[in-house]
């Protein structure tokens, strides 16, 4: 088997004689990406701060960090599944599992809160881990397991737990939710730090080569010795175990555990990965980009509920949103094609001039 030191040349030489090659945006496309979005959020900030001033209160802005400590992970557990090429519609659905087993676990069974967090985190990774294992086994398409299990895990919490709420649970747990750090809360500090967790994996590890190249070209990945099926499983339970975080937030967050959480979650943890770069045919993650386009979702649903504007507008916006962010993914994808195309043409044509001229050098 080769060395993984050896992927990149590897998956290159692979790619020369694929035919679905997809190739990552440049380094420029990405930072415009990324300073165009940063430029929408700045827009918004004023616009909104210009027609109700109560957007930049204390107690706004309190609320809003704890939205996007939120937002931003249910983007990453999105994020870390597009990077294969795949989907996960069962975020909501694995995110309520962990939420319902912590409540259970702390009101029921009496256990510490540590523990009580780990394991659900355990769950979630777990549930994660079944996707991941059956989309591999089976072969069928990503959207269709995930689409299954998020009824099948859903359905299952609900019966078990016979759709109660926990809300009795340790006071440490609201005392946490409410903590702020000057106007922010911590909960955004954690989702940044895995964030930061993230940036490392995808960066600096082997395992994140892997995921990132069973995206990019499962066939050239495989020719190169990468277990892409392992890639796949172990995407999808980092994802399970984000959905969890996400959703053991909302419990610090709300003080209960409550069978309704994750049932809104699918269209933000789409938004914020693609908008912030990620290609939905996988190959590429943006980090960064991921927590911009969280900042943008939340931006929008904070300012529109300052402005006493209804859910439904905000639902509306969002959906013109990610169309236009699947519409810009699309160009991107066929922009960065091109690029390696052409460059492919010139290295052929730079290859072929050499070999005529030491074919004539040696008929000479």
């Amino acid at each position: 088997m080769p060395r993984l030191a050896d992927l990149t040349h590897g998956i290159v030489m692979t790619l020369s004689v694929s035919s679905d090659t997809r190739a990552r945006p440049s380094w420029l496309a990405e930072q415009s990406n990324l300073i165009g979005l940063a430029a929408i959020i700045i827009l918004f900030w004023v616009l909104f701060t210009s027609l109700a001033p109560g957007f930049v209160s204390s107690f706004n802005l309190f609320a809003l960090s704890r939205s996007l400590a939120v937002d931003i992970v249910i983007g990453f557990s999105t994020m870390v599944v597009l990077a294969t090429g795949g989907m996960n519609l069962a975020i909501g659905s694995i995110g309520v599992c962990a939420v319902m087993a912590s409540g259970y676990l702390m009101q029921t069974l009496g256990l510490p809160i540590p523990v009580a967090m780990a394991l659900a985190l355990l769950l979630g990774a777990f549930l994660g881990w079944l996707n991941g294992f059956a989309i591999v086994r089976s072969g069928v398409n990503s959207f269709i397991i995930t689409l299954a299990s998020a009824s099948l895990f859903l359905g299952g919490m609900l019966i078990l737990s016979k759709a109660q709420t926990f809300n009795a649970l340790p006071p440490e747990i609201a005392a946490f939710g409410r903590m702020r750090w000057g106007f922010v809360s911590p909960l955004l500090f954690v989702a940044l730090a895995i964030g930061a967790a993230l940036i490392i994996l995808f960066r600096f590890t082997a395992l994140g080569r892997e995921i990132l190249a069973a995206g990019a070209n499962a066939r050239a990945a495989e020719l190169s010795g990468v277990p892409v099926g392992r890639a796949i499983i172990i995407a999808h339970t980092l994802s399970g175990a984000l959905a969890a975080s996400a959703g053991l937030m909302l419990v610090f967050r709300l003080g209960a555990a409550m069978p309704s959480i994750g049932q809104d979650w699918l269209l933000p943890s789409f938004l914020a990965p693609v908008l912030g770069g990620t290609l939905l045919a996988g190959g590429f993650v943006s980090v960064v980009g991921t927590i911009l386009g969280a900042l943008l979702v939340t931006t929008l649903r904070s300012g529109l509920l300052v402005m006493q504007v209804g859910n439904f507008w905000l639902q509306l916006f969002l959906g013109l949103i990610l169309l236009f962010a699947v519409m810009a993914d699309r160009y991107r994808g066929v922009y960065a094609e091109r690029r390696s195309l052409g460059r492919k043409d010139v290295a052929g044509k730079t290859a072929g001039e050499k070999s005529s001229a030491h074919t004539s050098g040696r008929s000479a």
